[in-house]
């Protein structure tokens, strides 16, 4: 993109190429970096972040933990439970039982699409709340008790 006289309204062109991007791709997930969109735009990080604000205004992507951007389909389900809630599903939909090994952040960090401190951070609430027993360095972390489901009405 070439250097403009007014900066005035470049975020806008950046937010809809960036949208024009994600209708030629149906499987994309989520956005290019911020480092990505600074470079092939040739924009300053101010101009990327307000093209980003711009998308989630038009819901056509949110933040996920951890500093990515998703992409927001229409009639797309997106779990927006905190993650320790997702984290514990993960007991009753593998069918684990109390004492079994439960799997390493890393595991949980590519399945979630997150960052691995991010899940360690969401690791250590349930240990809190006595769901996980153990972790911290070459420990396995073990399911310590089975989550307790909220009802709700």
């Amino acid at each position: 993109m070439l250097r403009q006289a007014s900066p005035r309204g470049t975020f806008l062109k950046v937010a809809d190429a960036v949208k024009t991007q994600i209708e030629a791709d149906p499987d994309m997930t989520e956005l290019p970096s911020l480092a990505e969109v600074m470079s092939d735009h040739a924009v300053s990080r101010g101009v990327a972040l307000r093209a980003f604000a711009v998308l989630r205004q038009e819901g056509v992507a949110e933040p996920t933990p951890g500093g990515r951007w998703r992409v927001v389909r229409a009639g797309g389900l997106v779990d927006r439970r905190p993650l320790e809630q997702r984290i514990a599903d993960i007991i009753t939909a593998d069918k684990l039982e109390v004492g079994q090994p439960f799997p390493s952040a890393s595991a949980l960090a590519e399945r979630f699409g997150v960052s691995r401190p991010t899940v360690t951070k969401a690791l250590e609430k349930l240990e809190s709340a006595g769901v996980l027993a153990g972790g911290g360095q070459g420990k396995v972390r073990r399911v310590r008790a089975l989550p307790i489901r909220e009802e709700r009405s």
